[in-house]
């Protein structure tokens, strides 16, 4: 596992708004974020992207749905994404209104 944290530390993806426009896109963080809660450490990874757990919720209870067709799934889904899509955005006005975005 150290292995593979470590691979994805050395490999992270360039932001192309970032790269290009200097400015963190609603995404940013999110890398940094997944490596930090492999490495066990939730405050830090809530810290950096606090949309990353309910992301992770939304795809597996999505994949979970897909294969067992749970009765009130749909429902929780869209739930599930608004509220994802609804942290995503505040944190990032967060940033965009506290000028912590370069």
């Amino acid at each position: 596992m150290i292995l593979i944290i470590d691979w994805l530390k050395a490999h992270l993806l360039t932001c192309p708004s970032k790269q290009f426009f200097h400015l963190d896109c609603p995404g940013c963080g999110l890398q940094r974020s997944i490596i930090a809660l492999l490495e066990g450490d939730i405050v830090r990874s809530l810290q950096t992207y606090p949309a990353t757990i309910p992301m992770l919720f939304t795809f597996a209870f999505t994949a979970l749905h897909l294969k067992f067709g749970f009765r009130y799934g749909a429902a929780i889904i869209k739930w599930s994404f608004a509220t994802t899509a609804s942290i995503i955005l505040i944190f990032y006005f967060y940033k965009l209104f506290t000028h912590k975005l370069f």
